[in-house]
C-alpha cells in the first residue's frame, strides 16, 4: 500500500473508481477535475504495483475550526483489508495539519460497512438528510469527529508516505 497526493494525471483512474463504487451518483469528471485542482483540497491516492486502487478527499481550509471528508472510494477487491481506513486516518491527519477541530462527513444510510467505519474512527451520527443521495433517495447520515477528543492514530508504516 502506498498512499500519495492525488496528480491531475490520476484523473482517469480516479474516475475509473468512482464510476464503480458509486454508478447511479458519482461525481462528474469535471467536479472531480475540479476538486483535485482546488486549493482547500487534499485528494490522495491509494497505489498497489503502480496502480491507483483507491482515493480520498478532504476539504479543509488552513486555520479553519472544521473540514469535510469529501469522498473515500477503494476497488472492491480490496475493500475490507485496512486500506479505507489508512484513507480516512491520512485525510484526518491533513484535516488536523490545516487547524481543524472537527471533521464532517456524510455517509449513505445503506452502507453499514462505510459507517461502522467511521463509527470505529470516533465519528458520530449528528442528523440526517433525507433522500439525500439521488437518484436512488437514500438518507444521508450526517456525522462528526471532534479532533480534540479523538486524536488521529500516529502513522502507520503504510501510511508514512502519504
Amino acid at each position: 500500500m502506498t498512499l500519495r497526493d492525488a496528480t491531475p494525471d490520476d484523473l482517469d483512474a480516479i474516475m475509473a473508481i468512482e464510476e464503480r463504487s458509486f454508478p447511479t451518483d458519482a461525481w462528474s469528471r469535471e467536479t472531480m477535475r475540479s476538486e483535485l485542482a482546488g486549493p482547500h483540497g487534499r485528494y490522495l491516492v491509494d497505489e498497489q504495483g503502480g496502480e491507483v486502487v483507491g482515493y480520498g478527499g478532504v476539504r479543509a481550509l488552513p486555520g479553519g475550526a472544521d473540514a469535510d471528508i469529501q469522498t473515500i472510494a477503494l476497488d472492491a477487491a480490496l475493500r475490507g483489508r485496512g486500506r479505507g481506513r489508512a484513507l480516512l486516518r491520512a485525510l484526518l491527519r491533513a484535516a488536523a495539519e490545516r487547524g481543524a477541530r472537527e471533521v464532517f462527513l456524510e455517509v449513505r444510510a445503506d452502507n453499514p460497512t462505510a459507517e461502522g467505519l467511521y463509527r470505529a474512527e470516533g465519528f458520530e451520527e449528528i442528523g440526517r438528510r433525507p433522500r439525500y443521495y439521488q437518484p436512488d433517495g437514500v438518507d444521508a447520515i450526517v456525522m462528526r469527529l471532534d479532533l480534540r477528543r479523538h486524536p488521529v492514530p500516529a502513522d502507520t508504516p503504510e501510511e508514512a508516505n502519504a
